[in-house]
């Protein structure tokens, strides 16, 4: 917490209390018969879908997220929560973006601080939509605020979680950093799950590097989606199912890539006892 909230003061503001209960019997124990080969046992039946490449939209709503947040949190604008959403809406060549950004209420003065840090969350985004090649684009930062009446986005740790409004494990987060009800998604949320068995955590991953990796490196490729079905019992390594859609360039055959795709495919699920390594050591960010 002290690592990922730079307002919230771990000693005064948190109380944890371990609740932490066994698993149900029947999955430790296949769990248990996992370690016993070299590689683990799907945990359950479900998918995992990936897709590429991103549209421009969702770049730029990624690329907004990840600059309020990634700058030096106690330096650069201290007032700035880490608590960060947005929403990206295109019509024709007219984009909004909706930004709702949790204010620390220690590091501003009065309501026309905090109005001129609203003005700064949307200069920066504004200045990326520029970059992204959207030169239209309407920008509305903590739009439920009243400032007549002194109803703003106001917080003390940074984030909306202080007010029980935690989320829990995301609004639907995909582990590519968005919620895009637009593509193909999975219902698993990655966050929250075991990274060694649990196949909604580790195939929306590997479903994501396929399509990535079909699009960069196979020319005749434009765009890719890929769904991975698992069956619980069977290594993670053989899904019951991997289905491909491709938009292919220039109307060329999908069969003329096909011994291509199926090699992609058998490369990228034999990393995946690597992948499960990565997991453990915190390389791979889940959202």
């Amino acid at each position: 917490m002290r690592s990922n909230l730079h307002a919230l003061d771990a000693e005064l503001h948190v109380h944890i209390h371990e609740l932490i209960q066994p698993g149900s019997q029947d999955l430790q124990a296949l769990f248990s018969r996992d370690l016993e080969g070299a590689i683990p046992l799907a945990n359950d039946t479900s998918f995992g879908v990936g897709y590429a490449p991103m549209s421009p939209l969702e770049l730029l709503v990624l690329a907004a997220e990840r600059c309020i947040n990634g700058r030096n949190r106690e330096h650069d604008h201290p007032a700035w929560g880490e608590d960060v959403k947005i929403m990206g809406v295109r019509r024709g060549d007219v984009t909004s973006l909706t930004v709702a950004c949790a204010m620390i209420g220690r590091h501003i003065a009065d309501i026309d601080d905090y109005l001129a840090e609203k003005v700064n969350v949307e200069k920066i985004v504004r200045e990326l939509a520029l970059q992204h090649g959207f030169s239209r684009c309407d920008v509305s930062v903590n739009a439920a605020d009243d400032p007549s009446s002194g109803s703003i986005y106001l917080t003390v740790t940074g984030t909306s979680a202080e007010a029980g409004d935690d989320g829990e494990v995301g609004r639907g987060n995909r582990v590519n950093g968005l919620i895009t009800p637009c593509r193909p998604m999975s219902l698993e949320a990655a966050a929250g799950k075991n990274p060694v068995t649990h196949v909604g955590k580790i195939y929306n991953i590997v479903a994501r590097e396929i399509a990535e990796s079909l699009v960069a490196t196979v020319p005749e490729i434009a765009a890719a989606q890929c769904l991975m079905v698992s069956r619980i019992g069977a290594p993670v390594i053989r899904p019951a199912l991997v289905q491909i859609k491709l938009a292919m360039r220039d109307g060329i055959p999908v069969d003329k890539v096909t011994r291509c795709v199926e090699d992609i495919i058998a490369e990228r699920l034999s990393r995946v006892p690597k992948l499960i390594d990565d997991f453990v050591t915190g390389t791979i960010a889940v959202f």
